[in-house]
C-alpha cells in the first residue's frame, strides 16, 4: 500500500509540473507520432529493478539488463518499424520456489545468479490522423514478442505474445498527454494450446521545463482478463515511470525512477539511457 501512494504521489507531481518527442525513453508508452520518413532512431540504456518475480520459475531478485536497444525505421511519413531487445539480464537471485513455479523443475540455475538474452520485440506503428488544435493524434501499433529468452534460465517463458494498440496523443497549452489501449494474446508456457488475454495500457504525460529538458511519467501496464488464476507469467502487471530528459541536437539523454504496483513488478527501479536520430535511407 505505501509503494502505491509514493507511486501515485510521484505521478500527481508530474501532472502538475511542451509536448515530448515521438519517441519516449525513458518511458516505454508509445506515442502516436512516428520517427519521420528514412529517419533511423536508435537507443540503448541500462535498467535495474529490485524484487523482481518470475511466478513461472519461482525466482525472484534484483534484475540488471544491459544494454537495452532500440531501432526504428521511418519506412515512410506516417509509418515506423520497431526491434527492441536486450543482449544480458542478470538476476541476482534472493528467493527460490515461491508461489506454484510450475516451470521450476526445468530451471539449470545452480549458484546465486542466472542470466539470459532479453525477449525481441518487433513492431510497427502506423500513424492514421495527424493532430490538429481540435484533435488529438491517433495511431495503431502491432508487436509481437519472441521467445529468445530460455525457461531454463528461469528468466524466459518460450512463448510468442501478440499485441495490438490504439494509441492517442494531444498536446494542451504545454503539456504533452499520450495514451495507449488495446489487447495482448499471451502464450500459456505450461500448455502451448492454452492462451491468456489481457487487456494493455498506458498513459504518460510530459512538460518542457526549459528548452530542451523535459520531466515525464507514466503508468504502463496490463490487466489479465482470465477469471481465477491466470497462468504463470501471464498476470496484471503496472509499473509508475518517472524521469527527465535533455536533448541537444539529434541526441538526447534520459533518466528515470520505476516503482512496482504489483507483487511481480520491480519493487524500486531505474534506468538511464541515451538516444540518436540521424538520416537512414531514402524513402521513394
Amino acid at each position: 500500500m505505501t509503494r502505491r501512494v509514493l507511486a501515485g504521489a510521484a505521478l500527481a507531481g508530474i501532472l502538475m509540473a511542451a509536448p515530448a518527442a515521438a519517441q519516449q525513453r525513458p518511458l516505454v508508452t508509445e506515442d502516436p507520432e512516428v520517427v519521420g520518413a528514412g529517419l533511423i532512431l536508435l537507443e540503448g540504456g541500462v535498467d535495474y529493478g529490485r524484487d523482481v518475480l518470475y511466478p513461472a520459475s519461482g525466482l525472484q531478485g534484483n534484475l540488471l539488463r544491459l544494454p537495452m536497444l532500440g531501432l526504428s525505421f521511418g519506412i515512410s511519413s506516417i509509418a515506423e518499424l520497431q526491434i527492441d531487445g536486450g543482449i544480458y539480464d542478470r538476476l541476482a537471485i534472493t528467493h527460490r520456489g515461491i508461489g506454484p513455479a510450475p516451470l521450476a523443475s526445468q530451471l539449470d540455475v545452480t549458484g546465486d545468479s542466472t542470466s539470459d538474452v532479453d525477449d525481441i520485440v518487433i513492431a510497427t506503428k502506423i500513424r492514421l490522423v495527424t493532430e490538429t488544435p481540435s484533435r488529438p493524434a491517433f495511431a495503431l501499433r502491432f508487436a509481437t514478442k519472441l521467445p529468445n529468452a530460455s525457461n531454463e534460465s528461469g528468466l524466459g517463458l518460450d512463448t510468442t505474445d501478440f499485441h495490438a494498440q490504439a494509441l492517442i496523443g494531444k498536446t494542451v497549452q504545454s503539456i504533452r498527454f499520450v495514451g495507449n489501449f488495446g489487447l495482448g494474446i499471451l502464450g500459456d508456457p505450461t500448455q502451448g494450446a492454452n492462451q491468456n488475454d489481457v487487456l494493455d495500457y498506458g498513459f504518460s504525460v510530459a512538460r518542457a521545463v526549459r528548452e530542451g529538458m523535459e520531466v515525464v511519467g507514466e503508468i504502463n501496464g496490463r490487466v489479465s482478463t482470465r477469471g481465477g488464476t491466470p497462468p504463470a507469467g501471464t498476470e496484471s502487471r503496472s509499473i509508475v515511470r518517472i524521469g527527465g530528459r535533455i536533448t541537444r541536437g539529434t541526441v538526447r539523454i534520459d533518466a528515470g525512477a520505476l516503482f512496482g504496483i504489483t507483487s511481480r513488478d520491480p519493487s524500486i527501479g531505474f534506468t538511464v539511457g541515451a538516444t540518436w536520430v540521424f538520416k537512414g535511407f531514402t524513402v521513394p
